[in-house]
């Protein structure tokens, strides 16, 4: 097989300012004796999380005791005789030492009978990472068929998660990825990415091989640990893993290991040759690579790749969150093929817009209005709006939509302005000034809208939040269809203190009393919404939904935008 002609592609992301944002029944424990036998069989806790889970492909459990049970009735563990026997010209040969015993027999039986069916999937898959594999093997001149010890951990599938906690290609738990140079934390967990948990499994299988001199008890040591191998050899004063399997202080499950990987290079090797004739191989996954700043939004990137965060997410395994990393280092995402010209004529066109999604909570027995709100973080009164209620009361079996915060992204036309697109009220969406006060921090202002702080900063351009003065003005970009009861409270109270205007047209930050056909009035003494509705021949109603207001109280000094014809 040959490398695949992949084009892997490198693009600076210009966007100075951050974007926020099986399970292994193939093999037993790895490093099963993790208590014992020291520093690279840490005890690992972890398991993905919930949104992880949505991602993985995880294949059921196989009957393992059943394994073990047919296992053990083969009798006595034979000594190994290694085939020596000289192959014809064209016949495959092996670089690992090849055995045939009772043992491996009975594993080139099971996978011709009960596990073909998982034998076939694991073959179709091989194909996507076998060249790669291999072609790290050779560098580090180690057997290419230790290619198919990622098939009986994994299956071929790096999102492959065992009771063990181990994961990926390689079945690596986190103290060995650790040790091997994995990046494993709450965002990313390399043990996943089919290059770097390869390289980490080379490195491992040398230092195994340079420990033991054996690729046996090498692979051996791969599923129990050095320590639980080196005291076997000690206990029983030999370095031949077939009599070390002849005894009992190995488990059955790190003696299987060995026969069950010669099995699958003998048949992998030769599929044909054993009746897989019909395998639906896949081919690798092209890609092209962009690096990206930290802490920036997949859902941006796939905005301008025309993909979707989904397919973003497999070709990234190894991202544990819809977002690259934070910190200090950019990040080298990979994208579709051919999508990085298309990336790279979006960049400057792409625009986050704060919208609110929904959720839906049935409701149980004991559940109160206090108890939702308590449990979604939200207030009583946007939730009582956001599902027309007039009381607080609920019934069992009751639907209720739980609104929340998120980003979208959209791409502007040409010639298009932010202002422009999304300063229309009832369109796209509703742009709003907010006049920074003395004291108040865009983290404050944040929070008053439920907006990232980066996204604030991407809108106004703001590279340094210390050059910010009290009398800016602050573009915000919301929804204007599904979020404005979200806003309501919000804007009113900074409508009271003055401190924002509405504006339904790009056109000038607010300095004039007429801007184009809207104008702005700054509430006095004694004025009423419905004052201000005749004086202006319109209705309260379209105040109240010009400005974003809940209810028809206005304070003097508040700045009320007013269509002008």
């Amino acid at each position: 097989m040959t490398l695949p002609n992949r084009v892997v592609t490198h693009c600076l992301f210009p966007i100075c300012i951050f974007l926020l944002s099986a399970c292994s029944s193939l093999s037993p424990l790895h490093n099963a004796d993790s208590r014992q036998s020291g520093v690279h069989n840490q005890e690992d806790t972890g398991a993905p999380t919930a949104e992880e889970m949505s991602y993985l492909e995880i294949e059921p459990e196989q009957q393992l005791a059943e394994e073990l049970a047919a296992l053990e009735k083969t009798g006595a563990w034979e000594p190994g005789k290694l085939d020596n026997t000289p192959q014809p010209v064209n016949e495959v040969t092996f670089d690992f030492p090849i055995t045939i015993n009772k043992q491996v027999q009975f594993y080139l039986d099971q996978f011709q009978g009960k596990q073909r069916r998982h034998f076939s999937r694991w073959l179709a898959r091989s194909t996507q990472y076998q060249d790669d594999i291999e072609t790290e093997l050779q560098k580090a001149g180690l057997p290419l068929d230790l290619v198919y010890l990622a098939m009986i951990e994994s299956g071929f599938n790096p999102s492959a998660y065992s009771y063990a906690h181990a994961a990926g290609l390689w079945q690596f738990i986190r103290g060995t990825g650790r040790n091997y140079g994995l990046r494993i934390d709450t965002w990313v967990d390399e043990r996943r990415e089919p290059k770097k948990s390869t390289q980490a499994a080379i490195k491992y299988l040398s230092f195994l091989h340079k420990e033991f001199g054996d690729w046996y008890l090498a692979v051996a040591a791969y599923n129990a640990g050095e320590g639980k191998i080196g005291r076997a050899i000690k206990k029983y004063k030999t370095r031949d893993f077939w009599q070390l399997a002849s005894h009992r202080y190995l488990a059955l499950e790190t003696k299987r290991y060995v026969p069950k990987l010669i099995a699958a290079i003998i048949i992998a090797r030769e599929p044909a040759k054993y009746g897989f004739t019909d395998i639906p191989y896949k081919k690798p996954v092209q890609y092209d690579t962009i690096e990206l700043p930290p802490a920036t939004d997949l859902a941006a990137v796939a905005v301008t790749a025309a993909t979707s965060v989904e397919k973003l997410r497999k070709l990234n395994n190894e991202l544990r969150k819809n977002q690259t990393p934070p910190g200090k280092k950019e990040y080298l995402l990979r994208i579709p093929e051919g999508s990085k010209e298309l990336v790279a004529q979006n960049l400057n066109r792409l625009h986050p817009v704060i919208t609110t999604a929904y959720k839906t909570h049935k409701v149980g027995k004991g559940d109160t209005i206090t108890g939702v709100c308590r449990k979604y973080k939200i207030n009583k009164t946007i939730l009582l709006k956001a599902n027309d209620l007039r009381t607080a009361s609920l019934k069992r079996g009751q639907r209720l939509r739980i609104p929340y915060r998120t980003t979208k992204y959209v791409l502007l036309a040409k010639g298009e302005t932010p202002e422009s697109r999304f300063a229309s009220a009832g369109k796209d969406g509703e742009m709003i000034l907010h006049t920074l006060k003395r004291g108040e921090t865009l983290s404050k202002i944040a929070k008053q809208y439920d907006v990232p702080v980066s996204v604030i900063m991407q809108w106004n351009d703001i590279k340094n939040v210390r050059k910010i003065r009290a009398g800016h003005h602050l573009a915000l970009f919301l929804d204007n269809g599904v979020n404005s009861f979200t806003n309501s409270m919000a804007l009113t109270n900074q409508l009271k203190k003055g401190s924002i205007v509405t504006l339904n047209d790009q056109k000038k930050w607010p300095g004039s009393n007429a801007e184009g056909n809207r104008i702005w009035y700054k509430v006095q003494n004694g004025d009423s919404l419905w004052t201000i509705a005749k004086k202006f021949q319109v209705s309260a109603r379209q105040l109240r939904q010009w400005n974003n207001l809940a209810n028809n109280l206005i304070h003097p000094g508040t700045k009320l935008v007013i269509k002008n014809g």
